[in-house]
């Protein structure tokens, strides 16, 4: 039975929080800097074509580096993979360099693909929509590597108290 709440935004926040959505990293690179971050807002957008969405904070190292690419790099992140997801989500590329601190080889379009992840794929930068305190990147799937069928994705609920690693 669903509960009442009063406000609108808190009833809205708890609705999204219940769904516990998987979590992914994003990585890219642009002008010699790689960069990455984990991204709490995502979703597949179409079927066919297939298209990805994924929102990054503007305040994000990653969102600056990504606003001058041409693709991104999407993994998803297994329920193995939660130190993965601190460093990439509560850490800042303004302050160290994220990949010095994980195992990652270069990929497709020379992205940086972090090889301790249960999937991943690089897609073309399709358009770019500003959505308010997020961007959103729309990409086109150009090469991936899929998930072994007893892959169980971490989820929201496992980050959901990281401090993200943002320039205020």
């Amino acid at each position: 039975m669903p509960r009442e709440v009063d406000d609108a935004n808190g009833a809205f926040d708890l609705a999204v929080a219940a769904a516990d959505a998987p979590v992914w990293i994003v990585t890219t690179h642009a002008d010699g800097h790689r960069a990455g971050c984990l991204v709490g807002f995502s979703t597949q957008a179409s079927i066919e074509p297939r298209r990805f969405l994924v929102c990054l904070s503007k305040r994000n190292h990653t969102y600056r580096v990504a606003a001058r690419a041409d693709h991104l790099a999407v993994h998803l992140l297994s329920d193995e993979s939660l130190a993965l997801a601190q460093l990439f989500g509560s850490e800042t590329g303004f302050e160290i360099d994220k990949f010095d601190h994980s195992d990652w080889q270069e990929g497709p379009h020379s992205l940086p693909i972090l090889t301790a992840v249960a999937a991943w794929f690089t897609g073309e930068i399709l358009l770019r929509t500003d959505f308010g305190d997020h961007v959103g990147f729309l990409v086109a799937p150009t090469a991936a590597r899929a998930p072994a069928p007893d892959t169980h994705p971490l989820r929201y609920d496992a980050v959901a108290d990281l401090v993200p690693g943002n320039r205020p």
